[in-house]
């Protein structure tokens, strides 16, 4: 007699996607083992011949001509598919928008993408999530390039909080999402059309959809499977993209087939003195929610190509204590780390790496160096005639700040909602 344990773990809902209206529950997803009735056990969907032009990927003209001739997925006439591919045709303008969102960081994804060995469609999918745009929120709490959730980011390992939130971070957003995606696609047995569907909804759903459809006897295909609204589209969605690019039906505006930026180490937190000089780092690091403190963060900051040596001087001349924003603090008898991070609202953590502090030990009369984050952190109420626009106008913040503090996933206020609002130090 056979004992079989089977471990149960809570994961995460599926990764929420921006781009269609109807709204799905959230659930909690269960991570479970392949069930005996052999449901998943259908051969992955068909997979197209590798296109060849004769170059490798590195030769390519631009880095969409680089995704175009490794496309791997079958092409598709269902209807689903084609309706996507005529909606795209009607709105010629929409990949001007998405490839001015997407040149900084499409190079580093798909760099990614093939050196893990996945298919080149999965380097598309931040178009499908979010539009390329890394600041955005949807309905369901997922943020950034990959639509991440907060419970899929911190399961594999995405930092977030107070000041930072690593899901709109392109490096880390991008090494969790092929890694769920990786996993979905060792969960559904090689099916990559039930990996993505499942990367959207959830795991469960796809697996109970399966499990209808074939005690049913019906096919399991994607296709056949009763999902929700949204899911049903999703992949369509992403094949048409594909076949956009594969038949050249549509302009894509090229991206330069070569690096973009640089990711280099960040040893400890950094607030900018010249936050003019360097307003580029808020586009390519959206993940620091309250620019120009680049606090709390990963161990990297990614920069535009050719800037690495620049910011190193930067950093390296940076004031030991620019007045209108650090301040000294001396130590107190009964203080403790603990104690002062709380009463300055940073944490120990960052309270040490300002310092350089390798223990938590301090000594009354010591002093420290402690930031100034803000004068003012208000909650603003919503009134007739308001709109972002009009609020970050009037606090002189960014509309993109407003909705990131906020975790809001649309333009639409409603008298009496409650904002929070950082007030720089002027």
């Amino acid at each position: 007699m056979r004992i079989v344990f089977i471990s149960l773990f809570l994961l995460l809902s599926g990764c929420a996607s921006l781009t269609n209206s109807p709204t799905e529950v959230e659930e909690a997803i269960v991570h479970t083992p392949p069930v005996e009735d052999n449901a998943l056990t259908e051969p992955s969907e068909p997979v197209a011949p590798v296109f060849v032009e004769n170059i490798l990927p590195s030769e390519a003209e631009d880095v969409w001509h680089r995704i175009r001739i490794q496309l791997q997925f079958a092409p598709s006439n269902h209807e689903r598919v084609q309706n996507r591919v005529d909606w795209y045709l009607k709105h010629p303008n929409y990949m001007e928008t998405i490839t001015k969102r997407a040149e900084p960081f499409l190079y580093y994804i798909v760099n990614e993408v093939e050196r893990r060995g996945l298919p080149i469609e999965l380097a598309l999918m931040p178009l499908i999530e979010s539009d390329f745009d890394t600041s955005a929120y949807s309905h369901k709490h997922a943020s950034g390039l990959w639509q991440l959730t907060p419970l899929i980011a911190k399961h594999y390992g995405v930092k977030i909080g107070p000041w930072y939130d690593g899901r709109q971070d392109v490096i880390d957003a991008t090494n969790a999402a092929l890694d769920f995606l990786t996993y979905l696609h060792k969960r559904f047995d090689g099916n990559w059309y039930h990996a993505i569907a499942a990367y959207n909804t959830g795991e469960g759903r796809v697996v109970r959809a399966i499990r209808n459809n074939k005690k049913q006897g019906k096919s399991t295909d994607f296709f056949h499977l009763k999902l929700p609204r949204q899911t049903r589209h999703y992949v369509p969605k992403l094949l048409a993209a594909a076949q956009l690019l594969r038949e050249e039906q549509m302009a894509f505006p090229k991206i330069a087939n070569q690096p973009t930026i640089d990711v280099i180490d960040m040893r400890h937190g950094v607030i900018l003195d010249d936050k003019k000089k360097w307003a580029q780092l808020e586009v390519l690091n959206p993940g620091y929610t309250r620019f120009p403190a680049l606090l709390d963060g990963p161990k990297h900051l990614v920069l535009r190509k050719g800037e690495s040596q620049n910011w190193q001087d930067y950093v390296a001349n940076l004031p030991e204590m620019p007045s209108e924003q650090w301040q000294k603090y001396t130590i107190r008898r009964g203080d403790s780390l603990s104690v002062i991070a709380q009463r300055h609202s940073i944490t120990v953590s960052q309270l040490k790496s300002f310092n350089q502090l390798k223990s938590s030990r301090i000594r009354a009369g010591d002093t420290l160096m402690l930031p100034i984050l803000a004068d003012k952190q208000i909650e603003y109420k919503v009134k007739s005639g308001d709109s972002l626009w009009r609020i970050a106008r009037h606090f002189d913040v960014t509309v993109s700040k407003i909705k990131q503090w906020n975790s809001l996933s649309k333009d639409v206020l409603r008298i009496g909602d409650k904002l929070t609002i950082f007030l720089a130090a002027p």
